[in-house]
């Protein structure tokens, strides 16, 4: 009699979990691999590992949204933009989540540099906004991210990754709110131009270590097809790609054993 109750209670507990203050990840081909991310170079590289921005030679722009659970309110919309220089790679990116009384924000500026042909590091600056519905006033707070990557062999390269070491977080009336700091490692292995294997271990404060791993398999060059898995709890993506000409379209499933499927979609031009 007590067992709908309780799977009632969970599900808002998990709900509760999702919509409390965190750092959010963007791009659906990051979300297909379950999010094991922090080696691999790509447009949204901005919102896992920002040394691998180094090794992308062209201007970069792309847009994401993600309706977690099907809920709009748990609704996430991002977008990055990654620009090459003669002294380093510049990136910027921004996520809003959260619709109506609540919304959280983020803006990032990245900055990643060659330290020598096989080694990149990075730094950017994060600046987090909040808005609850019984204040009127927004609480924000600025923090940091530190990463670097490291090209091992000419198949497998290497990601370490720092978010928020400092645990800066939000200065509510009531009490202060730390983000949490995440400490991410991980590796990738490309078979060759058409199968890659990621793996990677993410350590969040006070919580235990997740294990994350992706694969990706190119049939054709303009067409990806991606699978992903992590736990505990275990949770499950999976997800399709395709390039044409500078446009290349990602959608990603993931799915929660409680609360269901969440669907990610992103857009990204690249200029070649």
């Amino acid at each position: 009699m007590h067992k709908p109750f309780y799977i009632l209670l969970a599900c808002f507990t998990i709900i509760a979990s999702v919509a409390s203050s965190q750092n959010y990840t963007g791009g659906a081909r990051s979300v297909a691999l379950s999010n094991a991310f922090v080696s691999i170079p790509d447009s949204w590289s901005t919102f896992h590992n920002q040394a691998t921005l180094a090794q992308l030679n062209n201007f970069s722009a792309g847009i994401f949204y993600e309706s977690k659970f099907g809920i709009d309110e748990f609704e996430l919309a991002a977008s990055s933009i990654v620009l090459p220089t003669n002294t380093g790679t510049f990136g910027l990116s921004f996520y809003q989540f959260g619709k109506g009384i609540f919304k959280a924000h983020k803006l990032g500026l990245a900055y990643a540099k060659p330290l020598s042909e096989r080694l990149n590091a990075s730094i950017q600056f994060d600046y987090f906004a909040e808005r609850m519905p019984e204040n009127a006033d927004a609480f924000s707070f600025l923090t940091f991210e530190i990463g670097a990557s490291y090209k091992l062999t000419e198949k497998i390269t290497l990601g370490v990754h720092s978010f928020n070491p400092v645990k800066n977080g939000y200065n509510y009336r009531e009490e202060k709110t730390k983000l949490p700091s995440i400490y991410r490692l991980g590796a990738h292995y490309a078979f060759d131009q058409h199968v890659l294997v990621s793996f990677e271990t993410q350590k969040e404060s006070e919580r235990d270590v997740l294990i994350k791993s992706g694969l990706e398999f190119m049939p054709l060059e303009n067409l990806a097809f991606r699978f992903g898995i992590s736990g505990r709890p275990v949770q499950y993506t999976a997800g399709i790609g395709y390039i044409f000409k500078n446009i290349s379209t990602d959608i990603a499933f993931s799915y929660h054993g409680n609360l269901g499927f969440t669907p990610s979609v992103s857009i990204q031009y690249n200029l070649k």
